[in-house]
């Protein structure tokens, strides 16, 4: 009988090689634009460069590096259009996501709903005690999984999971515009985005979640 697979391959060693290079750049230490070299990631990471190769093939799926012939792979730059592109579709995702939360906690106030508002709720308290920008960062993006994640909406939460890299990318991009009041702030903005869910108040919620959105997206394309 005719195979119709290939054979199954281990790609464990990708998928890690993957994970380091991704916190890095989450990370700050390679900066928007940087040179991702094979030869010095492979030496870094003590692997052949095959996996680091695969890996970053990854990573360009997610959208967090780009290649070219000429200058390999550098990590991505959002261009306007990327950014306009992105805020729209995270628009859209979180209006339904947003909805979603409210009326779970409508109809189902104290039951299965309670640990997806607290978990919310302590993702935001975990705000307060990033200790500089990149890890406000990483709170922000982990606030926002665990609203897509309350929503109780697979395919949502998939679309959520599919951008959100780059999500990440335009936050850094952000505070690589500006970090003033960034600290200090987010945390507070996140609490009232917390409360506004518990309220029920659906328009409410909306109107803070797109505000919350828009003071970034404005940041950025204003002061670029």
């Amino acid at each position: 009988m005719t195979t119709r697979v290939a054979p199954a391959r281990r790609r464990g060693l990708a998928d890690e090689v993957a994970d380091s290079i991704r916190d890095a750049i989450f990370s700050g230490a390679y900066e928007l634009g940087a040179q991702l070299r094979e030869v010095e990631l492979a030496a870094a990471l003590e692997v052949s460069r095959g996996p680091v190769r695969e890996a970053l093939l990854r990573l360009e799926r997610e959208g967090l590096v780009r290649s070219a012939w000429h200058r390999g792979a550098t990590v991505m730059t959002l261009s306007p259009e990327d950014i306009a592109e992105l805020d729209s579709l995270r628009g859209a995702l979180e209006r339904l996501a947003v909805e979603l939360v409210v009326a779970q906690a409508s109809d189902t106030e104290g039951t299965a709903d309670a640990s997806g508002l607290d978990a919310i709720e302590q993702a935001a308290a975990r705000m307060s005690r990033a200790e500089d920008a990149h890890a406000m960062v990483r709170a922000d993006i982990e606030f926002h999984d665990a609203v897509y994640a309350a929503a109780g909406h697979r395919r949502l939460f998939e679309a959520w999971q599919a951008i959100r890299s780059q999500v990440h990318l335009f936050l850094l991009t952000r505070v690589g515009v500006s970090t003033e009041d960034y600290l200090s702030h987010i945390p507070g903005e996140h609490r009232d985005l917390v409360a506004a869910l518990r309220s029920r108040d659906t328009e409410t919620a909306l109107r803070l979640f797109a505000a919350h959105r828009r003071h970034a997206f404005e940041l950025v394309t204003t002061k670029r």
